[in-house]
């Protein structure tokens, strides 16, 4: 039976999805890099780096304010670091954050489609992505439509992220494949391509909810993907991971994996963001030398 495009875009794909090649090829990156990395310039890199994160059922427009105001404070007490990427916020905080951010080089991410499940009508994930544009959001997070792609149809997991792409007018779409549902190489890999292909700005591991977060060997098998997606059609595509990036050494060694496998050109928060709210703490205690809970 002849494949349709969507299987033959995945078929075609070449990138490494042993489950055992792939966490030997992560180990060595990381016993050969990580050491020489552990630095305070990486440290505030990987801090510029954060989409810094609240999506707690308890937030409230004057929790959000709070939050985003400690982020102007940074700003003000500590010009000498770059301030993190991004404030993440559920997508009916996207105005709460427009009117209370002061930051002009902070962006506003807001998930949408319905995180973290993704079950619902596509039209109300339309909806969603579009109001958060509508009140702010510079970029879209969303989570791929993991019941489908796991049936197989990929057709109707690419129109989903191609019509929410459509909604998300200007702001940049991160498509989140939730890694841990995934679980091996082969489907990582898959899903990776997929979205791309219907116009993902960005991939990202998880939404750090249902299942496991983030991990190497995914991020290994997601930065391959990226690269042999932009050596094919001179694309870049952003990398996220997600889901319990904590400490210091835990985010350390997912910039070795980006600068191992896709260079020096992703070495940068237009197309590297991680995504949390305890890290950036850590890092700061790492940068300062002292431990500190500014957020």
């Amino acid at each position: 039976m002849e494949l349709d495009k969507y299987h033959q875009a995945v078929k075609d794909s070449q990138v490494l999805a042993d489950d055992a090649a792939v966490k030997a090829a992560t180990e060595k990156i990381i016993s050969e890099h990580l050491s020489e990395n552990m630095n305070e310039e990486v440290y505030k890199f990987l801090f510029n780096c954060i989409d810094l994160t609240t999506l707690r059922s308890v937030d409230s427009p004057r929790s959000v304010a709070d939050f985003t105001e400690r982020v102007n404070d940074f700003d003000n007490e500590h010009p000498e670091i770059k301030n993190v990427a991004a404030i993440c916020v559920y997508p009916n905080f996207a105005q709460v954050v427009r009117s209370v951010l002061e930051v002009s080089d902070v962006e506003i991410a807001c998930v949408a489609g319905c995180f973290p499940s993704s079950q619902s009508f596509i039209e109300v994930k339309v909806a969603e992505t579009a109001l958060a544009v509508e009140g702010g959001a510079d970029e879209i997070d969303i989570v791929l439509n993991l019941g489908n792609f796991l049936d197989g149809d990929y057709e109707e997991v690419c129109d989903e992220i191609s019509e929410l792409k459509h909604s998300c007018r200007d702001a940049r779409l991160k498509v989140i494949l939730e890694t841990g549902a995934l679980k091996t190489a082969e489907n990582i890999k898959a899903a990776s391509v997929l979205a791309m292909y219907s116009g993902a700005d960005f991939i990202k591991t998880s939404t750090g909810k249902e299942y496991p977060g983030a991990s190497l060997e995914a991020a290994y098998v997601m930065c391959s993907c990226i690269k042999e997606y932009y050596d094919k059609t001179g694309r870049m595509v952003g990398f996220k991971p997600a889901g319990g990036v904590r400490t210091t050494e835990d985010a350390v060694s997912y910039y070795c994996i980006v600068k191992e496998v896709l260079g020096e050109k992703w070495l940068t928060n237009e197309y590297f963001r991680i995504g949390a709210s305890g890290l950036a703490n850590n890092l700061l205690s790492a940068i300062w030398g002292t431990e500190t809970k500014y957020f």
